[in-house]
């Protein structure tokens, strides 16, 4: 039994196309790209996304590895540490931030109530489940170009800057623009103590950046971060 969709969700999923630069013929698998598991606990005859997300995560790593094939003539082992940066959830999770997918994830009540909208693993999970759906509705040539417009930049961007942390990475760029460092705000620090999510924002000058999580305090301020150089490049 598919999801139900009512006009407001399709003409979201619609914008959302339209940001992205990408159609589908059924909008149904989209719309499931964005059903997370703990929707399905609550509702049981409720399509999650875990099945996109298996395919879009090998979609993903195919398109990536030939780009670099084809790219770089850099050795094995670089093109193995560029590739793992950026697929990884820490690069895909802000992405998914920039391009709205947080704003259309359908989470269960408990993962909602728990920050789960801005959770880096829900967020990266999501792009491959979108990936996936992607490539089930419109083949792999239109995957492949959609991978290719976010994920180009990512590859240039650690190549340029090695395998730089993103707070040194921010912090170096900031600082030559402005003078002055990113500040970081712990925003909500959520759950027991043995397992915390930390909530963080970065402030530069009168922008902010987030909110991201993280299961450290310095995963949230990486993420944060991350979200922060995808602006300010």
């Amino acid at each position: 039994m598919g999801n139900t969709i009512d006009d407001e969700r399709k003409k979201e999923l619609n914008d959302f196309c339209k940001k992205v630069s990408i159609k589908f013929k059924k909008i149904e698998l989209l719309d499931q790209a964005f059903h997370h598991r703990s929707i399905t606990n609550e509702k049981n005859h409720i399509l999650n996304n875990e099945r996109l997300e298996f395919l879009g995560d090998s979609v993903l790593g195919i398109v990536t590895a030939a780009y670099l094939y084809n790219n770089f003539n850099n050795p094995e082992g670089d093109l193995a540490k560029i590739k793992s940066a950026v697929v990884s959830e820490k690069a895909l999770a802000p992405i998914a931030v920039k391009l709205g997918l947080d704003k259309l994830l359908v989470l269960g009540h408990g993962e909602e109530l728990s920050g789960g909208r801005s959770k880096p693993a829900i967020l990266a999970d999501c792009m491959e489940a979108v990936i996936g759906a992607y490539y089930l509705d419109n083949g792999y040539k239109a995957a492949e170009k959609y991978i290719l417009s976010f994920i180009v930049p990512e590859i240039d961007y650690v190549n340029n800057n090695g395998m730089k942390d993103y707070k040194t990475l921010l912090q170096e760029a900031y600082q030559k623009k402005s003078k002055s460092c990113p500040v970081y705000e712990l925003v909500n620090k959520k759950g027991p103590d043995h397992d915390q999510t930390f909530v963080v924002v970065v402030h530069l000058g009168d922008k902010t950046y987030g909110p991201c999580s993280g299961k450290t305090k310095k995963d949230a301020e990486q993420c944060a971060a991350k979200l922060a150089l995808i602006d300010f490049k």
